[in-house]
């Protein structure tokens, strides 16, 4: 007899203050390839991280409602300067699952570490948060820890300039301060970042492990999706996902092209009049 094949086909959101969330999204596509995307990258006003906390955590609930209105089933936070300033503000107003990508990344950091000795790199707002900080010593009160804002890294990802020689320029002059260091891991503790690996790992050294708290974060999210039974069943059709930018759907589309390599995607602008309000419970 058939067995009937039952799941939940609405599809996980995801929001970022750029296009550093598209980091994420490789992963989930990897890891979760039955399941839809829809993807919102707020282009327009990004870098989040020199902005006050009141600022990030009204754009942060502009974008969520944003996705809830296109019905999805749990949202993803894809953005660490947000999950530090507006997690708890996003679930404290919705009914579906929500993640962040801090945890997750501090958790693989004390997974990986072997000297106690942890490195965290973010946007100037997740470090003044300590967000990093205080999930690691929650976990391990004895780890070490040594972070950096690196507030030049997010305009090289957001202007395409991730392969270029500025970009090397900007990671070797930034990194300097941990060359004192004895840090044996290094989370990556922005989404942007990874598109700056392979300079950031030439920099510092096969020695250094770099955690990708993004990769990390999807691990989790298929971790809920079966727990709250809302996977979506096996399917041989290709996935039509969506993505969204409040700036400009040219370059939002080059960057994510190059680093997704998705046939027939599509980039929407949306406009910042069309944003505003707080999420409601869906």
């Amino acid at each position: 007899m058939e067995r009937l094949t039952t799941g939940d086909t609405r599809p996980i959101g995801f929001f970022d203050s750029g296009v550093g969330g598209l980091t994420v999204v490789k992963e989930a596509l990897k890891q979760l390839p039955n399941e839809r995307v829809i993807y919102l990258g707020d282009t327009a006003r990004c870098p989040y991280g020199p902005r006050p906390q009141e600022q990030v955590e009204r754009f942060s609930l502009e974008l969520a409602n944003f996705l809830v209105q296109h019905d999805i089933k749990l949202l993803v936070i894809a953005c660490n300067t947000a999950t530090s300033f507006a997690l708890d503000a996003i679930r404290a107003r919705l009914t579906i699952p929500v993640v962040g990508v801090i945890v997750p990344g501090a958790r693989a950091a004390l997974k990986a570490t072997h000297k106690k000795k942890i490195g965290v790199i973010g946007t100037q707002g997740t470090i003044q948060s300590a967000a990093y900080t205080k999930a690691l010593v929650a976990k391990d009160p004895q780890v070490q820890v040594e972070a950096l804002a690196c507030p030049r890294f997010v305009p090289v990802v957001e202007s395409n300039q991730f392969h270029s020689p500025t970009a090397k320029k900007v990671v070797f002059e930034t990194l300097r301060a941990f060359q004192p260091l004895q840090i044996d891991t290094l989370i990556l503790g922005c989404t942007h970042y990874p598109l700056l690996r392979p300079i950031i790992q030439n920099y510092l050294g096969s020695g250094v492990t770099l955690i990708d708290s993004g990769a990390e974060t999807i691990s989790e999210v298929s971790t809920l999706l079966d727990y709250f039974e809302l996977a979506a069943p096996p399917s041989q059709e290709v996935q039509h996902h969506e993505f969204y930018t409040t700036g400009s759907a040219k370059l939002f589309q080059e960057i994510a092209h190059s680093w997704l390599q998705l046939q027939d995607l599509a980039v929407t602008h949306v406009p910042l009049t069309e944003l505003g309000g707080k999420p409601h419970a869906s």
